[in-house]
């Protein structure tokens, strides 16, 4: 009897496939609570009104946000609840609001937040196993993990990015990505963000930074020791002549270089538990810091 393939998430751990900048892209996030069923595309097979959809959708492109439902299990039934995040370095805020609805939605625009402002964090744990049975199999028990460590903060969602990193767990407003959670992990990682710290060990990245940026606050962290969020900021991202991606970083009182090279791996047969198509990844390579 021929062998079930190997998921996503323990071929991806098996193989060594780096976390870091791998943050999906995104300035700002909207979060719409969607109790019913996701279909694989959560969005669009949903229970929400596809008209109102469109138009939100439209806005998030406009503002350059994520659009992700949200749920929690057993959840008495009152009005839902949606969220904007600005996750912009400088500007991190999240307001919160109510609807009963759908087409009260249609005033909701990421780029003019209102709302209940909040200065407490969201921890997002991506369940969507419709999408992919990693996010549900490892999803799951982070999900619960971190219900009962922080009940009011934490929310199940729909896809982030990065099937074969599950458990993934976004931290709004930072839109900071962590990839292959355990529920002790996700305990550990979201009191040390508590504390103002990173788990640089289980970073994918923040969303508000490019993947070369985000690669080269993945080394500057590991060469200098930096644990706070917000101990460095990227400031640009140029190439050089000879393929070289230069970041700067500012980090404290000073400006850091990080030199890299990008590299595509091999196609990879099954990147994802649903994937037709061999796809190679993208590798970072550190050249020089200085």
């Amino acid at each position: 009897m021929a062998l079930a393939p190997e998921r996503c998430a323990p071929a991806a751990e098996r193989r060594g496939d780096d976390l870091f900048a791998t943050a999906a892209p995104a300035e700002r996030f909207v979060l719409v609570e969607e109790p019913g069923a996701w279909g694989r595309n959560a969005l669009r097979e949903s229970r929400l009104d596809s008209s109102v959809l469109a138009g939100l959708l439209a806005r998030c492109h406009d503002a350059n946000a994520r659009l992700l439902l949200i749920r929690r299990a057993h959840r008495p039934a009152e009005s839902r609840r949606w969220a904007i995040a600005d996750a912009r370095p400088g500007s991190e805020a999240t307001w919160w609001g109510t609807f009963e609805a759908d087409d009260e939605l249609c005033d909701l625009d990421p780029g003019s937040p209102y709302g209940t402002p909040t200065d407490a964090p969201t921890f997002l744990v991506c369940t969507h196993g419709r999408r992919d049975p990693c996010c549900a199999g490892r999803g799951w028990p982070v999900a619960v993990a971190l219900t009962a460590e922080l009940p009011d903060q934490t929310w199940q969602c729909s896809h982030v990015g990065g099937d074969r990193f599950a458990a993934n767990v976004v931290i709004l407003p930072h839109g900071l990505y962590y990839g292959h959670v355990t529920p002790d992990d996700a305990v550990a990682i979201a009191r040390r963000h508590l504390e103002g710290h990173i788990t640089v060990s289980s970073l994918r990245g923040r969303s508000t930074s490019a993947p070369a940026a985000q690669a080269a606050e993945h080394f500057a962290r590991l060469e200098y020791g930096l644990e706070a969020i917000d101990a460095l900021r990227p400031l640009d991202v140029a190439e050089r002549e000879d393929g070289a991606v230069v970041v700067r970083l500012a980090v404290g009182q000073g400006v850091r270089s990080v030199v890299l090279r990008e590299h595509l791996s091999e196609p990879i047969s099954r990147l994802t538990c649903g994937a037709r198509v061999a796809t190679p990844i993208r590798e970072w390579e550190l050249v020089d810091l200085q």
